[in-house]
């Protein structure tokens, strides 16, 4: 490709102009030529065909006529003008109408002049109309750069109060294309396009903005997804690659004294098998002399944390410190109480540093962790402090990695001169296509099973009329000693959006459970810390029956005594939040509920939500249904994940065939040529480092 052309300025492009230009630059990030020709259509619409007048009525989406404007006409009262123009063929008439651009449109539109219309019929005071149609003479319509599929474009409001709507978009393609076309070079090796029949770039690029046909179309689409996800998974691969010939790992030659004691006496339960299968991926990693880049990922109950710890106990025995980092003091706490419960009396250092921990204390702490005293360091954000130095750092965990910024994960990793193994956790279940993008530097481990005597929690869809027999049904909960969680989308009132909020929902709650017979807890992101973490506390020691929750309590509390989770407004949560504050339920002994509350009015998608939910369990399964319905970039984590995420035409919810396809050939060149050195592979390796100059190398980082 001609990257000078592609580099230059859209100010130059013929309909653009500096105000233009400023406005494309502010409001799409479009500041180039090569900018504008990758701003891809959101929609397609098949303009080769024409209705009749006669056939059109107002159930119709839009549709095309041509024919004349055989009279203008004002209509309304003079501060609501509208203006009426009278379109025929030769088979009727319809009503064209203007609220906006009165002088304009009259000046603009010649009577008896053929015109093509577009736009949506509808029905007013029994005459069929289109509101605003999009207008152009009939030798326009036929030099367009291409006839067929029209392109549709996303513009924003302040771009179209400039009048750059989507026709204006597709005009200047037609601009740029004409001035560009011959200019564009390939960017995959031939022998690749030719293995995979694919389209050159130049007449995917043509067909992807002016196709004339659903084939055209079709192949200009799956050209230009798998170069993306190419490049993206090129990039990943090799720079793992990378970091494994460049750091050697801590070699953890044996399985100890410490392991085996906890292994032999101090096992609370039998390891599930999906656990054993995970150690091993472990104990395999450890004793490489490589350095260990794993994600463990597990639904919440599934035995994370003790998998953690016998990874840690294996560093212990070959003389190496760890730490856990967690994202709040709450998950903090509650890893430093389990592992300090786990190994009861066996001889090992353990200590907790949070931004609550005192400053005599913190001395100590670091005291201990540079004379190697201090064995395991479990702690927040703190951790990554400097004055926080280790003696021997071996292993690091991190919990819930996707809280953590990708800088803030980097400062763990230098508190050695050779890096420590890292386990990173997460309890959010991650789309198999998201795992080979955002963690696509990681070895993937997967606990796909409950420890023993689990009971899978029920869960049920509540419409508003169903409310008193909620009441009742919490009552007889509590009654027999059990806690519950409720919880709302927002803390106060929203003028535009009629939710339940929490502070009405907490007073209402206390209606129907008023004190001293029942206590009720609530906290909120609003709540100063130590009053969240008090509140938290006393639900914590079943000291109140309530908890009235915004989704703070999505991570971090382990009450094995609450079984009952109603959640308020569910349609408004997506998939994978609704599954993960189900998570908070169900880790104890007794049957748990999850309710999910919702209005009587549910669109298709909230309805496919709720139902996905209600009738799964697997978290694996709700990820990949989330991903479908809102696409990767609502997903929790991925802005912070150090992967460029602004894909412009994949959709890693609907592209996973293609992504796979583009992984294995990533993975067959990185094979035979792990650092792109042969002639066969100049133009990727070039292609490469064009792409990596535009993102960050977070390579080392995960």
């Amino acid at each position: 490709m001609n990257a000078t052309v592609f580099n230059k300025d859209i100010t130059y492009l013929p309909g653009v102009g500096p105000k233009r230009a400023k406005l494309f630059a502010e409001e799409l990030d479009i500041k180039y030529y090569g900018d504008l020709l990758y701003y891809f259509p959101y929609k397609y619409v098949d303009r080769t065909k024409f209705y009749n007048i006669k056939d059109v009525h107002p159930d119709l989406a839009n549709i095309q006529i041509k024919g004349k404007i055989v009279k203008f006409e004002l209509a309304g009262k003079p501060n609501k003008r509208r203006l009426i123009g009278y379109f025929a063929d030769n088979t009727g008439m319809i009503e064209l109408v203007w609220f906006r651009g009165i002088n304009w449109i009259r000046k603009s539109y010649t009577l008896d002049k053929e015109y093509v219309i577009f736009g949506k019929p509808t029905l007013f005071n029994k005459q069929i109309n289109i509101v605003h149609p999009e207008i152009e003479s009939l030798e326009e319509y036929n030099s367009r750069i291409q006839q067929g599929f029209e392109a549709h474009y996303n513009t924003t409001e302040r771009l179209k109060k400039n009048y750059v709507n989507s026709k204006v978009i597709r005009k200047l393609q037609n601009n740029l294309l004409q001035e560009v076309k011959d200019k564009i070079g390939e960017t995959l090796p031939k022998t690749l396009i030719n293995q995979l029949k694919m389209s050159p770039l130049k007449e995917a690029l043509l067909n992807i903005h002016f196709p004339k046909n659903q084939d055209q179309l079709r192949n200009a689409q799956y050209r230009l997804k798998f170069e993306e996800l190419f490049y993206v998974e090129l990039n990943i691969l090799e720079q793992k690659n990378t970091r494994i010939r460049k750091f050697s790992g801590f070699h953890f030659e044996k399985v100890g004294t410490l392991f085996n004691s906890f292994y032999k006496e101090k096992l609370p339960f039998k390891l599930t098998h999906a656990q054993k299968k995970v150690l091993k991926e472990i104990r395999r990693d450890l004793g490489s002399g490589l350095q260990m880049n794993r994600l463990l990922q597990g639904d919440v109950g599934s035995g994370k944390t003790l998998v953690a710890l016998m990874s840690i106990l294996i560093a212990l025995d070959n003389n190496y410190q760890s730490c856990i980092m967690a994202p709040t003091e709450i998950l903090a706490n509650q890893h430093y109480t389990s592992i300090k419960r786990f190994l009861d009396d066996l001889p090992v250092s353990i200590k907790l540093l949070t931004g609550s921990t005192p400053a005599a204390e913190r001395k100590k702490i670091h005291q201990a962790l540079l004379d190697g005293e201090l064995q395991i360091l479990v702690g927040t954000h703190a951790l990554i402090e400097d004055t926080v130095q280790f003696r021997n750092l071996g292993l690091v965990v991190i919990d819930e990695q996707h809280r953590f910024g990708v800088a803030q994960r980097a400062k763990l990793w230098k508190k050695n001169t050779q890096p420590p193994h890292v386990l990173v956790m997460t309890a959010t279940p991650i789309p198999r296509t998201l795992s080979m993008t955002i963690y696509g530097d990681l070895d993937v481990s997967v606990i796909d099973e409950l420890p023993p005597g689990r009971k899978p929690v029920k869960t049920v869809h509540f419409y508003e009329a169903r409310r008193l027999r909620l009441i009742e049904f919490m009552r007889k909960m509590i009654h027999q000693g059990r806690q519950i969680y409720i919880v709302y989308p927002l803390i106060r009132e929203s003028e535009k959006l009629d939710l339940k909020d929490l502070e009405e929902g907490y007073d209402t709650i206390l209606r129907y459970f008023p004190p001293p017979k029942y206590a009720v807890s609530v906290v909120h992101g609003k709540m100063k810390p130590e009053e969240k973490d008090k509140s938290m506390e006393l639900f914590a020691r079943g000291q109140t029956n309530i908890m009235v929750s915004t989704t703070v309590i999505e991570v971090g509390v382990d009450v094995p005594n609450a079984s009952v989770m109603v959640i308020e407004n569910a349609e408004r949560f997506g998939l994978s939040q609704l599954h993960q504050l189900r998570g908070r339920i169900g880790r104890g002994k007794y049957q748990s509920y999850c309710v999910l509350m919702t209005s009587d009015k549910l669109s298709t998608e909230a309805r496919k939500r709720i139902q996905t939910l209600v009738n799964s369990n697997d978290g694996f399964e709700i990820a990949e249904a989330d991903l479908q319905l809102r696409g990767p970039g609502d997903i929790e984590g991925t802005q912070q994940s150090g992967i460029p995420f602004d894909f412009k035409i994949a959709n890693l919810g609907k592209d996973s065939e293609i992504l796979t396809q583009a992984r294995n050939v990533a993975m067959e060149i990185l094979e035979d040529d792990p650092e792109l050195n042969k002639e066969e592979h100049s133009l990727v390796k070039k292609q490469l480092e064009l792409i990596r100059k535009r993102s960050k190398n977070y390579s080392v980082v995960s």
